[in-house]
């Protein structure tokens, strides 16, 4: 088999809180481990996309309406679908691992990175179709 899920590549969460969720993969896992016996990866998220900004705004209010809220997530394959686009995400990788997710407080700092990141990455016009709402 074929193995296609890979860093990068943005799928859709199925399953869960997160259901009808973008998300990239961070770190993937095919063959699993001891703890978790299933192929699973690691991957961060849009959990609240942010709002439409007109011309008429003042800087406060785009401020306000341009916030991103992220998740981080061990996802199962079974419970993702992959799509054919991928983000490149050099400085995502290194701030989020499996071992950070032993540690809540280690899980929150993680989530403040990809805020920032997820959050530059939209000001600067970079994939907005990843911070756009599914509409299905």
């Amino acid at each position: 088999m074929v193995k296609f899920i890979k860093a990068g590549k943005v799928v859709v969460i199925l399953q869960g809180r997160f259901a009808g969720k973008k998300a990239v993969v961070v770190r993937n896992h095919d063959e699993g481990t001891k703890d978790r016996p299933y192929g699973y990866a690691v991957v961060a998220g849009v959990e609240r996309s942010p709002l439409k900004v007109t011309k008429g705004m003042g800087k406060k209010k785009v401020a306000k309406r341009s916030k991103v809220k992220p998740f981080v997530k061990i996802v199962n394959y079974n419970h993702m679908l992959p799509t054919r686009y991928a983000l490149e995400l050099e400085q995502i990788k290194g701030t989020v691992s499996a071992d950070s997710f032993k540690e809540p407080t280690q899980r929150e700092e993680s989530k403040k990175v990809i805020k920032k990141l997820f959050e530059e990455r939209y000001q600067t016009g970079k994939n907005k179709w990843f911070f756009s709402k599914l509409r299905f």
